[in-house]
């Protein structure tokens, strides 16, 4: 079955024909690429002292209100390549001297990524590292298994109401830990060599300013369910929009609030974290998206 045809991938199923028309994503049946580089701004044990290999793909099937990377997941930038060009991209980028492949925003183009992997697969000594929203369809991430090493998943809300308000999301707590259950099954609990990550999984906690207690409790059901077997990342680089209809999203986050968020995972016994210090929140994490370099 072609699911460029009929379009279910995520959890939208939109159900259109990527051939022919657009469905919320805005992609099409073509792969459509915004950069790609050796980024040192990922965790420590993905980014290395090398870089990851990171692969931007245009559009997302989340409409974040507050996306850092607004051009690419929302206008659109980018350039759409053949399926070879993103083998040979891959590749490129273990030539350089790459940690990692890393997958940013891919789940809407799986279905090629999928065949690209299987034939780079015999050439490929790095890991692929998946990174998401994790507002996929489980059966989309299986067709990924024996593919991907290492899954670095967001967690974004607990409170579903709040997805619908930021992200234009019904449902995405139980749709996004449904789909990270998954991703554990296949990497299972992480395995680190020489400071760097060869599988495994890694949950992003993104705390929004004027939602620490939602952050909360995303980092102890993590905690919860997967106890030490994967790495919480809590993260204090919201990048506020230039306007927003939300005041709240309009500003930075305060240091006295990550710091209670981090207090609290420490309290609840969590030890596999990563934190943030310092001024995080500004343009130096955020790629200078060039067409050029496609």
């Amino acid at each position: 079955m072609n699911l460029l045809s009929n379009c279910t991938i995520c959890p939208r199923k939109c159900g259109v024909n990527r051939y022919k028309e657009k469905g919320y994503c805005k992609a099409t049946n073509k792969i459509k690429l915004a950069y790609y580089s050796l980024h040192k701004w990922e965790e420590p044990v993905i980014s290395g002292k090398k870089g990851s290999g990171t692969i931007f793909f245009s559009y997302c099937n989340l409409k974040c209100l507050y996306c850092q990377n607004k051009k690419i997941s929302l206008d659109g930038y980018g350039k759409e390549i053949s399926n070879k060009r993103l083998g040979e991209i891959i590749l490129e980028l273990q030539s350089k001297g790459a940690n990692n492949i890393n997958l940013v925003t891919p789940t809407h183009y799986a279905p090629q990524i999928r065949k690209v992997l299987i034939n780079v697969k015999d050439k490929l000594n790095i890991p692929v590292v998946y990174n998401t929203s994790s507002y996929e369809n489980v059966g989309t991430l299986m067709m990924m298994k024996g593919l991907v090493d290492i899954y670095l998943a967001d967690l974004r809300y607990y409170d579903d109401s709040l997805a619908l308000k930021y992200s234009n999301c019904k449902n995405y707590f139980e749709t996004a830990t449904m789909a990270i259950d998954e991703m554990y099954r296949q990497v299972g609990k992480f395995k680190i060599e020489n400071n760097l990550m060869k599988k495994g999984l890694i949950v992003r906690v993104l705390i929004l300013p004027g939602h620490k207690s939602d952050a909360k409790e995303i980092i102890n059901y993590l905690y919860k369910t997967y106890g030490d077997d994967i790495f919480i990342s809590i993260m204090n680089q919201y990048t506020p929009p230039s306007s927003c209809k939300y005041d709240n999203l309009l500003n930075k986050l305060s240091e006295n609030d990550y710091e209670e968020v981090v207090n609290f995972a420490l309290t609840i016994g969590v030890n596999n974290a990563f934190i943030q210090e310092g001024d995080t929140a500004k343009e130096s994490f955020i790629p200078k998206f060039d067409k050029s370099i496609v």
